[in-house]
């Protein structure tokens, strides 16, 4: 237990370093290319203190040159750093417009290409979309959304919220569905000690969008998604 919590304490003060070299590349690199390669580093850095292992499939999916939206769920703060690692292209998030606030890593997190988003106001989380829109279009950066909005406790694939689904069927980019399994053994919702382990990570084939037209389409398409990380899931 002691080990464990100390590796919370390293893993602490190497986000604190990096996230200030990644604040300060987000100003100097406006293209955000020093910044997420920095961000890589650091997921690499993360998974190697805490000795947590990837078992990462599907990579074959993925085209480079294409820019997607990948949709994902959720159980542990590990999901995050796996992703980071293993995703081979430039992209995004969301996170919660709060986490802004903390100091070095918030600003951090706010000065470079990842999407601030506040859930109790419709409005601004509306924008936030678009800025999302915004930077698949023209900058042809993928963004990534768990699409519970939370992080499941036990694993298990919680209920999905649809703004993954209207975000993908507006702009027309295609879905990759991915599953994350396991991460809430290494870390699980609201603990703080972390145990070694293998994260299976599972991107599957692309979804096309085009033919996404309305609200129907959009639930449709999220039930979709969903069975297919269901079907991926491994207990």
């Amino acid at each position: 237990m002691l080990l464990s919590y100390l590796k919370v304490i390293i893993v602490a003060v190497y986000l604190i370093l990096i996230s200030t070299f990644a604040l300060i590349f987000a100003f100097v690199d406006k293209s955000f290319t020093l910044y997420l390669k920095l961000n890589r580093i650091l997921s690499s850095g993360v998974l190697k203190i805490t000795g947590v292992q990837l078992d990462i499939t599907g990579l074959e999916n993925i085209d480079k040159k294409t820019t997607y939206v990948y949709v994902s769920n959720h159980s542990s703060q590990f999901d995050i750093a796996a992703l980071q690692y293993s995703i081979p292209q430039k992209f995004s998030m969301f996170y919660k417009k709060e986490l802004s606030n903390i100091p070095i890593f918030g600003w951090a997190l706010w000065a470079g290409p990842y999407i601030s988003i506040d859930r109790k106001n419709a409005e601004k989380a509306r924008r936030s979309l678009e800025y999302a829109k915004h930077l698949m279009d023209k900058e042809n950066i993928s963004v990534l959304l768990f699409a519970e909005g939370t992080r499941s406790r036990t694993g298990e694939i919680l209920p999905f919220k649809r703004g993954a689904f209207h975000l993908a069927a507006t702009s027309g980019h295609p879905i990759i569905p991915i599953t994350i399994s396991q991460s809430q053994k290494i870390m699980p919702k609201g603990k703080f000690n972390i145990k070694r382990g293998t994260i299976k990570i599972h991107f599957d084939k692309p979804i096309d969008t085009g033919e996404i037209k309305n609200r129907k389409d959009q639930i449709d398409l999220m039930e979709t998604v969903r069975n297919i990380i269901i079907k991926n899931h491994v207990s």
